[in-house]
């Protein structure tokens, strides 16, 4: 199953969208956006840039081996700082 997309309104008219994986864990939360349209917005353009985004690494650790799961992944490309 994959994650759910809520929209919320975050009161005086502003509205915000979280990411919630299957397991309930909230993995993003949104800016606030002016209108229910702007968060669904923001929600297609998450859609459509999760997955060729570049994963940039600005730990501490940067510099140690990157973890295989995130490595391993095809089409993921990590980009120095």
């Amino acid at each position: 199953m994959a994650g759910i997309f809520e929209i919320a309104e975050a009161g005086g008219k502003k509205y915000f969208f979280k990411l919630t994986a299957p397991d309930g864990t909230v993995v993003a939360v949104s800016p606030l956006f002016n209108t229910i349209k702007g968060a669904a917005a923001g929600i297609n353009a998450v859609r459509e840039n999760a997955a060729t985004g570049l994963i940039v690494d600005k730990s501490r650790a940067h510099g140690q081996s990157v973890p295989r799961t995130a490595a391993a992944r095809p089409g993921v490309t990590l980009a120095s700082r």
